[in-house]
């Protein structure tokens, strides 16, 4: 299938090129604006309120400078024992959150809201998928954090990058582990009508192929 020419600009309030990268494979056309929201100005009493509020004012900060198109905004947080991993900022931090995902159970949460102003449409939600590490030696932790791949990560990894070692199971999206829940966000897209798709193009012509 092919996605058909959007009726209505969608812009993804988020500078992630993973996410950018999810919805360039899902056959999007978008534009990238990041919001500059400050995160800190968000709290909540639970992750799951905390990424669905901040996902909101992603969106709705961008969306008001760019109130006719659709805006994309989600944020993404790991929860180990109801406790939020961010992006590790040192060497240390990132051990302690590798040590402590170890052999564990582990839930990977993105709220994401998708926003048109000048149609009065918004819907938000959270998706939510249980990650499974293996149990992983010093060294291993050691090695995965020397190639540098941690620090830029909740919870210290990647699952679709070196760190795909790291995982021994997966309960729910994939791609929601990697920062955006794809099949929720192109259903949401196709129920609006903002995207469709294109009828298959034959891979050749028949009449073509049938002659005397």
């Amino acid at each position: 299938m092919k996605v058909s020419e959007l009726k209505t600009k969608i812009i993804l309030a988020s500078q992630s090129p993973r996410r950018r990268y999810l919805l360039e494979r899902a056959g999007l056309r978008f534009a990238v604006i990041p919001s500059r929201l400050d995160e800190a100005s968000v709290t909540a009493a639970t992750p799951d309120d905390y990424v669905r509020e901040l996902s909101v004012a992603k969106a709705t900060d961008i969306a008001q400078k760019y109130p006719d198109s659709w805006v994309i905004g989600a944020d993404t947080v790991v929860v180990a024992e109801g406790r939020i991993l961010g992006k590790p900022e040192s060497t240390s931090e990132a051990r302690d959150m590798l040590r402590r995902l170890s052999g564990c159970l582990h839930q990977v949460l993105t709220g994401y809201c998708i926003c048109r102003i000048c149609a009065g449409r918004m819907f938000a939600d959270v998706v939510r998928t249980d990650v499974l590490f293996k149990t992983l030696t010093d060294e291993e932790i050691e090695w995965y954090i020397q190639t540098g791949e941690p620090f830029d990560k909740a919870g210290a990894y990647a699952i679709q990058g070196i760190g795909t070692f790291l995982v021994k199971r997966i309960n729910g999206s994939y791609t929601n582990v990697v920062g955006l829940p794809v099949c929720e966000v192109v259903e949401f897209l196709l129920r609006e009508q903002v995207i469709g798709f294109d009828r298959p193009h034959p891979l050749h012509d028949e009449s073509a192929a049938t002659g005397p």
